[in-house]
């Protein structure tokens, strides 16, 4: 079985794996992108020194040195709605690295193109505001009870704007690596029509897996993720 690199989304950390690591079968380990004071505590609102010059490539040697760190030399990359910018730039700059990449309701611009792009223009408008707590229990927290929904608002956070803008490029991804993108019909904080247009950026040999909740599954329904993600571990 192949061990799981998990990667959050945008304005969350390592945090939010949480309650779906202990149903995962493989050893597996959380990554916090940087800044990493911006993914939990009492800094996570506050943007530190040469945050700007940070990239997707940064991101993405993240992600590798975690998994150097654990000693794990090829392994599943799963990565939550941001995430997946950081999971396409890992696979395309170290494809030996990559047994499989799951897409859990992940930003998937298409070639050339940036979040900005991609999202629905009223949703850009929304967070322009920055995320008040009625925004993260909308996007976020509307399939979660209260214990759930306290759990996102005591550690979500800021984010990198630089990131939103910055144009992807799949060049150097694998045209058979093995893709699966978990799509989450409940989803407010990336609509099913914008995971349907990442799936369609993501191009054929694509596998859709389809999970009848919010956007932030791992947390409010972690026992339907686990077995989507124990079965692509044991399969790779």
């Amino acid at each position: 079985m192949t061990p799981i690199v998990l990667v959050h989304g945008g304005a969350h950390g390592a945090w939010c794996w949480a309650p779906l690591v202990p149903l995962l079968r493989v050893p597996t380990i959380a990554v916090d992108l940087p800044p990493e004071s911006m993914r939990n505590g009492p800094d996570r609102f506050t943007v530190p020194p040469g945050t700007d010059a940070l990239t997707l490539a940064d991101w993405a040697q993240a992600v590798v040195n975690a998994a150097d760190r654990a000693g794990m030399s090829r392994f599943v990359l799963v990565g939550h709605s941001l995430g997946g910018l950081t999971l396409t730039e890992v696979a395309r700059t170290a494809p030996g690295r990559v047994a499989h990449l799951v897409f859990v309701s992940a930003v998937v611009p298409a070639e050339g193109r940036n979040v900005v792009d991609t999202l629905p223009p009223q949703m850009i408008a929304r967070m322009g505001s920055g995320l008040t707590e009625d925004l993260v229990r909308e996007m976020f927290c509307n399939d979660m009870d209260e214990a759930q929904t306290n759990f996102v608002l005591d550690n979500v956070g800021g984010e990198v704007p630089q990131i939103m803008v910055e144009p992807v490029t799949r060049a150097g991804l694998p045209s058979t690596l093995p893709k699966t993108y978990v799509r989450l019909a409940r989803d407010q904080g990336l609509p099913p029509a914008a995971q349907d247009a990442s799936i369609a950026a993501l191009g054929t040999g694509v596998d859709v897996v389809a999970l009848d909740t919010g956007h932030n599954v791992m947390i409010s329904r972690p026992d339907l993720l686990a077995p989507v993600l124990n079965g692509i571990a044991k399969s790779s």
